[in-house]
């Protein structure tokens, strides 16, 4: 019978391990590509070449103004889904350029640029 008690006890601590271990699942950070999460478009310092911790980071869709973005910047649209950006010349998303297509970024002068717009 004492047999029978230790070999229940040692089951019993064998499972408590078990599942101990097995709740201590690690949460895996979103993709980011260099400095910038999944889902957002980031703009860069200037003449950061090559990009590496973004000043500025948006998620949300619709106008971003900027202000005090001068020369050259790296700006990386991150997003999925083929959600793009552009750099608009007006503020509030008016006068832009050419989509930055998800997944992709561009080195732009931003010295004209005045806001800049994320799209679905």
């Amino acid at each position: 019978m004492h047999r029978m008690f230790r070999g229940l006890a040692a089951l019993a601590t064998a499972a408590t391990a078990v599942l101990a271990l097995s709740g201590s699942v690690e949460a895996k950070p979103a993709d980011a590509w260099a400095g910038c999460p999944e889902g957002a478009v980031c703009i860069y310092p200037q003449n950061q070449n090559p990009a590496v911790k973004p000043t500025h980071v948006f998620y949300s869709y619709g106008a971003h103004n900027l202000r005090n973005q001068l020369g050259r910047h790296w700006v990386l649209n991150n997003q999925y889904g083929g959600a793009t950006a552009n750099l608009c010349t007006g503020s509030n998303g008016a006068g832009c350029g050419s989509p930055i297509a998800a997944k992709t970024g561009v080195y732009a002068d931003l010295t004209p640029i005045n806001s800049i717009r994320l799209n679905r």
